[in-house]
């Protein structure tokens, strides 16, 4: 009966934030995160100001090894997901729902960095369902962030469990906006899906209303209605997939304003591996190589050649 009402269970509204302050200074104490310092410079591209962070310590290849690849939930796989309960107690912050609970990421680049897990394992690559959305729209109510979904490994994705991700606003103190909504300045205020001329990779951008974010269920399901419409758009999704079927490769990035999706064709540029926050206009380099090369091919290059052809 406990766990039942613990699973039932949501984080007060309005609460979450201080949650996640809380357990972040504590899992930092008892070192169970391991935020990765980087050293920030802004390059602009075609008038938008990409965010390149270099790491700065040689912890990044003991962090990537550290941190289990999972394939997915067998008898045995378990044991090696860092998403399946029991969680760690430092990085558990709360139940969201009864679908999905929040957990620190556990090497963080920017503070305050959260995963919404599915409970039960729900593979990376399946199509969103409404109650991701609706887990999703919790959090986002509470605080100003950017909400991303890696959907598999060619998408950016290191587990296969489950896990839409958010970060809080600003990506730096540099920049106040999130950089690729500079690239919208070329939209026209209509509804519906949008195509950017700015951007040399296949895309769309949807509008959201602002009353889904305040409705329970009923915005969490107008939320999926344009994720449906956009994976339509962009020739991911021609019929309805079985619940476990695989979709192919693609980043979502959810504001409070806007949705944009990008398909993928492979997860590096030149060795660097880029995920739904390089199309939110920021990119992590291991390596001054890394970053020299981002920097003598400019980083929409580095974006084209992981996204696909743009749509005609």
């Amino acid at each position: 009966m406990a766990d039942r009402q613990r699973r039932q269970s949501r984080f007060p509204e309005g609460s979450l934030w201080a949650l996640i302050q809380e357990r972040a200074r504590l899992a930092q104490q008892h070192g169970a995160i391991y935020p990765i310092q980087t050293s920030c410079e802004v390059i602009e591209d075609r008038g938008i100001p990409f965010i390149i962070r270099l790491v700065v310590h040689l912890a990044y290849k003991e962090i990537a090894v550290s941190w289990p690849r999972a394939t997915g939930r067998t008898a045995d796989s378990h044991r090696v997901d860092p998403f399946f309960p029991p969680y760690d107690p430092y990085l558990y912050v709360t139940d969201i729902s009864v679908t999905h609970v929040c957990l620190l990421n556990k090497f963080n680049v920017l503070d305050h960095h959260i995963l919404i897990v599915t409970r039960d394992f729900e593979d990376q690559t399946w199509m969103l369902t409404v109650q991701d959305f609706e887990a999703l729209r919790r959090c986002m109510t509470e605080f100003p962030g950017l909400g991303f979904y890696n959907s598999g490994p060619q998408a950016g994705a290191s587990q296969s469990h489950r896990h839409l991700q958010m970060v809080p606003l600003p990506l730096t103190p540099e920049s106040p906006v999130i950089p690729i909504e500079r690239a919208f300045q070329d939209l026209a205020p209509t509804q519906g899906l949008n195509v950017l001329s700015r951007l040399p990779f296949a895309h769309v951008l949807a509008t959201v209303d602002p009353q889904w974010w305040k409705q329970a269920q009923t915005g969490a399901q107008a939320l999926h209605n344009h994720y449906e419409a956009m994976l339509t758009a962009t020739g991911l999704l021609s019929t309805m997939p079985a619940p476990r079927d695989s979709l192919p490769p693609y980043n979502l990035l959810v504001t409070q304003e806007w949705m944009l999706l990008v398909p993928r064709s492979q997860e590096c540029f030149e060795g660097i591996s880029i995920n739904a926050l390089g199309f939110a206009g920021m990119f992590l380099v291991k390596d001054q190589q890394q970053h020299y090369t981002i920097k003598q091919h400019g980083p929409l290059k580095a974006l084209q050649h992981v996204g696909i052809r743009p749509m005609t």
